[in-house]
């Protein structure tokens, strides 16, 4: 079988956007749009192809990156009707499904972020813009809700562009305000496209309206001059007073969008047919995958260099990019094909493992409904059906021609709980649950504290866990008591010590010896880890170095000061003793263990906090008694601002003061304030509340 659209046709796109802002209604209107529905479903009433969780449905949000295939022809620039291949992910815009959007940015090629028209940029929007910058991916701005009593396209371009942005430029404006929007003026066609109802099945296009004109022109002209700043030939033509064509004015809105510097900018609601705008923008602005630099990564075995080009001839290069449990197929392993093509019934080699997995059965998805296909081509995105050992971030290619893309990496949990299964029968189901729930997600960790027995889970905020002690009980049965919430703390030094490890045990037959110095050092904060070898002339022989090692990173997980994981420390080993015939491994370890131990007491150990950055919108009226409760959480205001008419509050608050916030702000504020809350760094905690934490730990 031969690929039905070429990779010009092809367009991989994520939506992104804060909480609210209507990403996932955008999105049902585009399924609607382009065919794939028949009837816009509404998150408010829990009918949405892509929230298709029970969980999406009843909070009215966005959980699991869906994905999904759709097919548009463009109806007010490409007279050569070609069709386009549109594949989309559908990303969540809580904070505490981070995850999810960076793994989509990872393997998408351009994005659409949506703004609320009432609020303009809020703070998961410039999260999400933050993580487009990280992995260049182009983007456009649909400003969305400008329908709605409150909705402004211009003041909120005008925080885009003081927030995010100064290069985001309008290549549409309103016809109409508020209520009484009924469509836009293309500054590329300058034409109007109206419609009198968001449901009607076209655009309708018309001359642009008599008292719109000079405003269009304004803006055309400003958007003209920015695109065309850096052709010489288009600003050498300008100048002289010649006409610059459509297609030249289109292709250097194209050009300058896909360097990643400039944002074209669009605006409506996204509920309906004014989407057809946006549709054309995608195909005519944002990257298809020949439009990107060729795909690096490294031979496993040499780690050299290995680039391969965005083509259905070169050798399978894909990443998996999200794990799925799905309750009828078992596991789906979601990828993206960068390069070759992969058939239904081939071998892939995964380059983590080194082990090589048969592909069964390869499917496309439409949100929760999959359409079954023999293969994928480069440039496309699919999962597979029932791979065993394949995570997130992982590299599945030829197996004769090996390579490594880069991974993907997630941040570590900052909140723990402690869950038991209510009954015995639940115990082994909770394990097979939580295992599951792990492969799919990376932020979410599971341990077994070894003094209580009890089962610890962590992740990246209460709503998440929540989302996860929901999930077990529905999808696989199981219900569980869950502990008071754990802050994940963390140990680490602040300055420089020495000492001995020495294990030696005499009893009858051999004995066990094992002796080491060790220098601990900090780390600059974020660091992690470092262990160095200075040990010269064999005084310790090499092969009990990594035993050393494993006996460091065993105390510095179990912590000193309190349990807590010790962070950013460097570790050598630079003096010692062996024995001819009682060394051993084993002895080495614990010898490294009791050397790290004892170093550390000495170098001024100190207990660090997860510190969030919280962002507050509030009325002005209540804006005293918001700082001064976030005062009283030993929060730091950063500084204050309008938007709009409300104030926004920035602060830094250690998480432990956090808890139970949601509740604590809206009888503060009547219900009428809001918060978005993110991790930003580890530091240190005032030593007060740290004898509290210690003493309570170890009670």
């Amino acid at each position: 079988m031969s690929r039905e659209y070429s990779l010009a046709q092809t367009r991989n796109i994520g939506i992104i956007a804060h909480i609210d802002a209507g990403k996932t209604t955008t999105t049902e209107a585009i399924l609607y749009l382009t065919g794939k529905t028949h009837k816009i479903g509404a998150v408010h009433e829990g009918d949405t192809q892509m929230d298709w969780m029970e969980q999406e449905r009843e909070r009215g949000i966005t959980i699991t990156a869906a994905a999904t295939t759709c097919f548009w022809t463009p109806k007010h620039y490409d007279a050569k009707g070609n069709q386009y291949r549109i594949n989309i992910i559908d990303t969540p815009g809580h904070i505490d499904f981070t995850v999810e959007v960076q793994r989509s940015l990872r393997v998408l090629d351009g994005a659409v972020v949506v703004f609320d028209g009432k609020m303009g940029v809020e703070p998961q929007s410039e999260t999400v813009w933050r993580q487009a910058d990280k992995y260049s991916v182009p983007r456009i701005c649909f400003i969305n809700k400008i329908n709605q009593t409150g909705g402004d396209f211009y003041k909120s371009l005008k925080s885009i562009r003081e927030r995010l942005s100064p290069n985001s430029y309008p290549i549409q404006i309103p016809i109409g305000f508020e209520k009484d929007l009924r469509g836009v003026v293309d500054l590329v066609t300058m034409k109007a496209y109206t419609y009198s109802d968001y449901r009607d099945k076209e655009l309708k296009e018309e001359e642009i309206p008599a008292d719109l004109k000079d405003e269009a022109e304004k803006w055309r002209q400003e958007l003209m001059e920015k695109v065309i700043e850096d052709d010489e030939g288009l600003m050498e033509k300008y100048f002289e007073g010649q006409e610059i064509t459509q297609d030249e004015f289109i292709k250097a809105i194209r050009e300058k969008t896909l360097k990643g510097d400039f944002y074209p900018v669009l605006g409506g609601d996204g509920r309906g047919v004014i989407v057809e705008t946006l549709l054309d923008a995608i195909i005519n602005y944002l990257p298809a995958p020949i439009d990107l630099p060729p795909v690096e990564g490294e031979n496993p075995k040499t780690g050299e260099k290995i680039v391969r080009q965005h083509s259905d001839d070169e050798p399978l290069t894909a990443l998996a990019f999200k794990i799925a449990t799905d309750p009828y197929v078992g596991t789906l392993t979601f990828f993206r094909v960068y390069a070759g093509k992969l058939d239904a019934g081939s071998y892939v080699l995964n380059t983590r493992t080194g082990n090589k997995e048969r592909v069964g059965r390869i499917v496309r998805l439409h949100a929760n409904h999959r359409e079954e296909v023999s293969t994928v081509y480069a440039g496309e995105i699919a999962a597979i059906v029932g791979l065993k050992n394949t995570v997130t971030g992982d590299t599945l290619c030829d197996p004769d021609n090996p390579i490594v893309l880069e991974s993907i990496t997630f941040p570590d949990p900052v909140i723990s709980v402690s869950v038991e299964p209510k009954t015995k029968q639940d115990q082994e189901k909770m394990g097979i649950a939580l295992q599951r729930l792990a492969q799919e997600d990376p932020t979410f960790r599971i341990r077994t504290d070894e003094e209580t027995g009890q089962t610890i889970i962590s992740g990246m905020g209460e709503l998440h866990l929540e989302i996860i002690i929901d999930r077990m009980k529905r999808e696989f049965g199981v219900e569980t008591t869950v502990g008071k919430p754990q802050v994940a703390y963390k140990e680490t030094i602040r300055k420089k010590a020495e000492a001995e490890g020495k294990y030696i045990r005499q009893s009858g037959g051999r004995g066990q010896y094992g002796h080491c110095w060790l220098r601990v050092e900090p780390l600059e904060r974020g660091k992690g880890f470092e262990f160095v070898d200075e040990i010269k002339g064999g005084i310790i022989p090499k092969e009990y170095i990594p035993a050393i090692q494993k006996g460091v990173k065993e105390a510095m997980d179990n912590g000193v000061l309190a349990g807590y994981p010790v962070i950013d420390v460097k570790v050598t080993v630079y003096d010692g003793s062996y024995h001819e015939v009682d060394s051993s491994e084993a002895a080495f370890k614990i010898a490294g263990s009791i050397a790290f131990q004892e170093a550390v007491k000495q170098a001024d150990l100190v207990l660090l906090e997860p510190i969030m950055k919280v962002e507050v919108t509030t009325p002005e009226e209540f804006l005293g008694d918001v700082i001064g409760d976030l005062n009283s959480r030993r929060g730091q205001i950063l500084e204050m601002k309008d938007q709009g008419n409300v104030k926004l509050v920035d602060a830094l608050v250690p998480l432990s003061s956090m808890f139970g916030y949601a509740t604590d702000l809206r009888s503060l504020t009547q219900g009428r304030a809001n918060y978005a809350m993110e991790f930003e760094k580890y530091q240190e905690v005032p030593s007060n509340v740290a004898q509290e934490i210690i003493e309570g730990k170890n009670s």
